[in-house]
């Protein structure tokens, strides 16, 4: 036969459990417990832990009725609702369907306010704001797994997946969903103008000459919904569609027309690209062929063509040049012959040409004999 003596604090609950069995909850104070022949054990609780976690609990929810709505807040939800738990007014965790809990009354004031998962997927945006505002505090929110939370951009939008499909597409902004009893995903679309390079494509000309290309075009999403309906990758597509334009546009044309004319490659991929893409929500802003490479020997035989090119008209422009001076020569002697001042001004000319080049001249017979000895020293 013992007594035994037990103290409970203020901020204090005992369990009081007699072989293992519950017997009553103690509360704060001194008590005397008469054993007998009986175990006792106390099990003392913080009424700052809120939470009740005990293997006793759903024997007080199925058998102690009167236990629990004195002492706890009693939490069942079914497996279409959620619980959303405020401490003091402040929410603390995110119940998943299906919880049954028990908190203590008495120092902290606890609230579940429950959800209905039936009525609709998203949060509400007060709700969402203040998931967001929780991230800031100290103490975090549990259970947030539950909840799946997108923050989209200004020039993006986003595509909300429920159990694998498409429900619709989210503006810029701050969104929550539930994630209990669904498959929720969301995937972020960039909205802006976007760049794809197509680079080392080996084509054959019509002529049968291998050339290296590399292309860069520019694109945007006109409809993201139609674009991924429709399409697995857009942006996959959208590079073998450049490809296969690529192909068309120089494959059927030889290297002569394309070197002539290099802009026919971005207009006929753009028209041609164009017209497969616009029933699948995407536009295709620009197209632009960067670099067009030659085989190493193609490089010497053109070169070789060009040098030869030059080279022939460089021997056009010289025989004109020397037509054109010999018919000159042919009108001066006309000239000359028809006026023997002219030809004696020539002479003098030519006099001083020969005079520029000689440090003294000593004139024997007047001037008459210095020419017809020039003449004669030819």
């Amino acid at each position: 036969m013992t007594i035994k003596r037990v103290t409970v604090k203020k901020n204090e609950r005992g369990v009081l459990l007699r072989n293992g069995d519950f017997e009553r909850v103690l509360q704060p104070g001194t008590h005397w417990l008469f054993a007998g022949l009986d175990k006792l054990q106390v099990e003392v609780f913080s009424l700052e832990n809120t939470a009740f976690v005990h293997r006793l609990t759903d024997y007080l929810l199925a058998k102690e009725p009167e236990v629990v709505a004195a002492e706890f807040v009693r939490v069942e939800l079914d497996a279409d609702q959620a619980g959303l738990r405020f401490e003091n007014g402040v929410l603390v965790e995110l119940l998943p369907p299906e919880s049954r809990r028990l908190y203590w009354k008495g120092l902290v004031d606890v609230r579940v306010e429950v959800i209905d998962l039936a009525r609709s997927i998203e949060l509400s945006p007060a709700l969402t704001a203040r998931l967001v505002q929780t991230q800031l505090r100290p103490r975090s929110v549990a259970g947030l797994a539950g909840v799946l939370q997108v923050v989209v951009p200004e020039h993006g939008a986003a595509i909300l997946w429920v159990d694998g499909k498409i429900d619709r597409l989210l503006g810029p902004g701050s969104f929550a969903f539930w994630k209990f009893n669904r498959s929720v995903n969301v995937e972020l679309v960039d909205l802006r103008l976007q760049a794809v390079e197509v680079t080392g494509q080996e084509i054959l000309t019509r002529d049968k000459v291998a050339l290296r290309l590399n292309l860069s075009a520019t694109w945007r999403f006109s409809e993201v919904l139609t674009a991924y309906k429709a399409l697995a990758k857009p942006a996959e597509h959208l590079y073998r569609e450049l490809q296969f334009g690529l192909r068309a546009a120089v494959g059927t044309r030889s290297l002569d027309e394309l070197l002539e004319n290099k802009s026919v490659i971005d207009e006929v991929v753009t028209a041609q690209v164009k017209a497969k893409l616009a029933s699948f929500g995407i536009e295709l802003a620009g197209v632009g062929v960067k670099d067009i490479v030659l085989p190493g020997e193609m490089k010497t035989i053109l070169a070789q063509v060009v040098e030869a090119g030059k080279s022939a008209e460089a021997n056009v422009i010289r025989r004109r040049e020397e037509t054109a001076a010999t018919r000159s020569l042919l009108n001066t002697a006309k000239v000359m012959e028809d006026n023997p001042v002219a030809l004696r001004l020539k002479e003098l000319e030519t006099l001083e040409r020969v005079a520029e080049r000689i440090d003294k001249i000593s004139v024997f017979g007047g001037l008459d004999q210095v020419l017809n000895g020039l003449v004669k020293l030819r």
